[in-house]
């Protein structure tokens, strides 16, 4: 019997890892739409309006799915976990973007964005306090330095880089923090009820700086752009969430932030055909830099711990056995 069970074990592994994967790209796929559709949204409204009112408009459709399911509420520690989703991933990640958008192109943003599934892979090792070997760190510091580069040399020399840059890479590292936070806590609540919970929670300080903006500067875009606004509200800042969260809680965590990597591919795209945005071979060489260092970020953190732990389990039994 436990010859059976041990032969089935592996069997069921790959088919929940490969059902987190799909779910991952389903979320990337709808988060890499995030920057083109700024980048038009800025064109009418201001920037604080775009990043707490698409917030306060996802927190009135999650309000409306919990009440409806009656999910129970969270405990106060994972209250507190809430506000650490909310913060980068309500509140960072979309006001860093749309200030950064108002100068930058959506194309740029991409490859600095594209530092995300590396930073997330960060996250999650402090986060868990996993140990991973230096390959992952070595690999993490050249793409941060290959986004810094080429942040630059798009800014007219090396070590020009502009506040757009300074707010984009924020973003990123808000946008970490809350992939990873919320990617646990979706083990615990599920992954719709985390971002739900999250913009409960935002949504107070949100409505204030939404009703300040329009009394400030009242909104004035035309419709395609109040359609980019919607598609950043319900979709960017709520449903993408449902799959991306669900694809982190069956995970493994790291494995699946690897289909962030074809997000800045996927974004350029959209910025070329959506904006008619010029994409240079800088842009091109940038994109593929941050990319490839990326993923050897990420790899080398899944390899490793798997390489260790055989090393160790194996190191166990050969005194056992001699001893016998």
């Amino acid at each position: 019997m436990t010859e059976q069970s041990s032969v089935i074990a592996p069997v069921s592994a790959p088919l929940s890892s490969r059902t987190g994967l799909w779910w991952g790209l389903v979320g990337v796929v709808a988060f890499s739409f995030t920057l083109p559709f700024t980048r038009i949204a800025v064109g009418g409204l201001s920037p604080l309006f775009i990043g707490t009112g698409r917030a306060v408009v996802a927190a009135a459709l999650a309000g409306l799915a919990l009440a409806l399911t009656r999910q129970h509420a969270p405990t106060a520690t994972q209250w507190w976990r809430l506000a650490i989703v909310a913060a980068g991933v309500v509140a960072g990640f979309p006001l860093l973007t749309s200030f950064a958008l108002t100068t930058a192109p959506a194309s740029h943003g991409a490859v600095v964005i594209g530092l995300l599934p590396a930073a997330t892979a960060v996250a999650v090792v402090l986060r868990t306090r996993e140990r991973p070997g230096r390959a992952f760190w070595w690999y993490a510091g050249l793409g941060a330095a290959a986004a810094v580069v080429f942040a630059s040399l798009q800014n007219g020399g090396l070590g020009e880089l502009h506040p757009a840059d300074l707010l984009l890479f924020g973003a990123v590292l808000a946008a970490a923090v809350g992939y990873a936070e919320g990617g646990l806590l979706a083990r615990e609540i599920g992954s719709w009820q985390t971002v739900s919970w999250a913009l409960v929670l935002a949504a107070p300080p949100m409505l204030a700086l939404t009703l300040a903006s329009a009394i400030a500067e009242p909104p004035s875009a035309s419709p395609g752009q109040w359609l980019a606004f919607t598609y950043l509200a319900v979709v960017s800042m709520f449903l993408g969430f449902f799959a991306w969260y669900r694809g982190l809680a069956i995970g493994p965590m790291a494995s699946v932030s690897q289909i962030q990597l074809v997000q800045p591919v996927m974004t350029i795209a959209w910025a070329g055909l959506i904006l008619h945005e010029y994409i240079g071979w800088p842009t091109a060489l940038g994109g593929v830099a941050v990319i490839v260092c990326a993923a050897l970020a990420v790899r080398s953190r899944l390899i490793r711990p798997r390489a260790t732990t055989r090393r160790r389990a194996d190191a166990h039994p050969h005194p056992l056995h001699e001893e016998s």
